[in-house]
């Protein structure tokens, strides 16, 4: 059987290479016979220029240090690609899991600016950007004010960084801002969401940044007073991305929002993959309803997967799943959430051999099976090395988290 193993980063826990991997152990230690292909993707949140590197090998990866998005320094990769463009990720400068604590309405978005400016120095031709896991609700205006933007009150004084202080917005200068590169800008997104509203940024993803229901009600009228004077489209699918950062980066410097999980799997040639393919295995931290509105899982469903039988693994499995599809949970196989945390790999090798029970042909699993438990009427072979592209990964490395 071939199988395409096409996971996104399990979010502060996993990268999607190391998931990939571990995915592919499980699989093989019950069908070591099997042919993988292994092909980490990204939607536009954690791992994109991860992503973007294996899929260009010629790329110049570089690091900067920038503000984060509490203001403490962090170190921001970024790629440099063989054509002159460049590749750049929110999550590496201003995404949540950066701040010390949760500051919904200071945290901002300038880090993602300086690292902008960065590429730009560098001669960088155009820009992707994916907007993924983003900490603040600030309209992408950090971002533009690193790159000479200038906001100001009625009374011609500059506004502090962060969300709120867009309710007091009376000026937007864009004298001073950096033109943008003259191949333009890109920004891969994750979700669907417009700017304001009850499905827009600041309602939807504020209370996941540590937003109260007051915060909510004052960076949506926030939001709404920086569309206002700023134009673009605050209703454009994906505008509300990362804070409206999408929305940001389109009305006031020409961006162009696009979804971040189908350029991805375009880049690395999924398509191509899938052909033939008989099982796809794919992954995120959580399972859930926002899962199919523009995440890589959602968009795989979406597009159908080649035709080939899917098997997803999530940390967590609350939303609706397809019939047709196959969904192991990590926390179910781990007995807490703290289990799964700890030891993605691990569980994520048992899962790759559950779904390899369920989906592999017969469901009856090949002579060598090293899981018994999990591929029903397997024979154990333990200690074994399985050659999974990209290195061995021992069971051993996978039990030990």
């Amino acid at each position: 059987m071939r199988i395409v193993v096409a996971p996104d980063s399990f979010k502060g826990s996993i990268t999607a290479d190391d998931a990939a991997r571990a995915l592919a152990h499980g699989w093989l230690a019950c069908r070591p016979g099997d042919d993988i292909r292994l092909l980490p993707l990204a939607d536009g949140g954690e791992g994109t220029v991860d992503a973007f590197a294996a899929a260009l090998p010629g790329a110049e990866r570089r690091t900067v240090a920038v503000p984060g998005p509490d203001g403490r320094p962090v170190d921001a990769a970024w790629l440099l690609l063989p054509d002159g463009g460049a590749v750049l990720e929110l999550a590496q400068s201003s995404g949540l899991p950066l701040m010390a604590a949760p500051d919904p309405l200071g945290a901002h978005t300038y880090g993602l600016g300086m690292v902008a400016r960065a590429a730009l120095d560098a001669g960088a031709t155009r820009l992707v950007i994916g907007l993924g896991g983003s900490a603040s609700t600030d309209g992408g205006t950090g971002a533009l004010r690193a790159l000479g933007l200038r906001l100001r009150d009625v009374q011609g004084r500059e506004l502090p960084l962060g969300g709120a202080a867009l309710t007091d917005l009376a000026e937007i200068d864009v004298t001073d801002l950096l033109p943008a590169p003259p191949g333009g800008v890109q920004v891969l997104v994750d979700v669907t969401a417009p700017l304001t509203g009850p499905a827009g940024a600041a309602t939807v993803y504020g209370p996941q940044k540590g937003a109260a229901p007051a915060d909510v009600t004052l960076l949506d009228a926030a939001l709404r007073r920086l569309a206002g004077l700023a134009g673009g489209d605050p209703a454009e699918s994906g505008a509300g991305a990362a804070g409206g950062t999408a929305y940001g980066l389109a009305a006031l410097w020409g961006a162009r929002i696009v979804p971040g999980a189908t350029t991805i799997a375009a880049l690395v040639g999924l398509a191509d993959a899938l052909a033939g393919a008989d099982v796809l295995l794919t992954g995120e931290g959580r399972f859930d309803e926002t899962s199919l509105t523009g995440k890589v899982v959602g968009s795989l469903l979406a597009a159908g997967a080649g035709g080939a039988r899917v098997g997803v693994a999530a940390g967590q499995v609350t939303g609706p799943v397809p019939g047709s599809v196959a969904a192991v949970s990590l926390v179910e196989l781990a007995g807490s959430v703290d289990a799964a945390l700890h030891y993605p790999a691990r569980w994520l090798t048992e899962a790759g051999a559950v779904l390899a029970g369920r989906l592999g042909a017969g469901r009856v699993p090949a002579v060598g099976c090293q899981m018994p438990d999990r591929c029903p009427a397997g024979i154990r072979s333990s200690g074994r090395q399985i050659a999974v592209p990209g290195g061995d990964f021992s069971s051993d490395a996978a039990s030990a988290g």
